[in-house]
């Protein structure tokens, strides 16, 4: 019985090093695979200013906003967002506002589910999963506000 507790015990304490260095890397993986999802959209969007500006005159719908206003707050989003996630700086908040970008994205768009390849809708569930899992858990130790967690408390 005492091996048994030895081992269990000893098991414990690995269980604590893997939720400490596995969430650390794990929440660093998320910032920056979902921010770079965004980041990318961001660019192709200021790329082409005028086309982007047509879809969302033609093929977005975004609800309650006229559509140059949506095609700047969401151009703006999907820059500055993921760069405070990249950091994990705000990085809660900056996870629930990509994740109503995320939804605004999916709801303007309908035809995304009408494809017959669903990766595209997908994609977004995927993301608005991980976003979720920022916004609840955090952006783990490596990231600024853990370092200023640490130096403010």
């Amino acid at each position: 019985m005492r091996v048994f507790t030895a081992l269990y015990q000893r098991s414990l304490a690995l269980d604590e090093q893997v939720v400490y260095w596995g969430g650390a890397a794990l929440g660093l993986f998320l910032r920056l695979y979902v921010g770079w999802q965004f980041f990318k959209a961001g660019m192709v969007k200021i790329a082409d200013w005028s086309a982007t500006l047509a879809l969302f005159r033609e093929e977005y719908h975004v609800p309650l906003l006229a559509p140059e206003l949506a095609a700047y707050l969401g151009a703006a989003g999907e820059l500055v967002l993921p760069l405070l996630l990249f950091a994990g700086l705000l990085s809660r908040p900056a996870a629930l506002a990509l994740l109503l970008v995320n939804c605004m994205a999916v709801l303007s768009y309908p035809q995304l589910f009408s494809f017959e390849c669903p990766a595209a809708i997908n994609d977004h569930f995927y993301w608005g999963v991980m976003l979720l899992a920022l916004a609840v858990y955090g952006p783990g130790r490596i990231s600024l506000d853990a370092w200023l967690g640490r130096r403010l408390c």
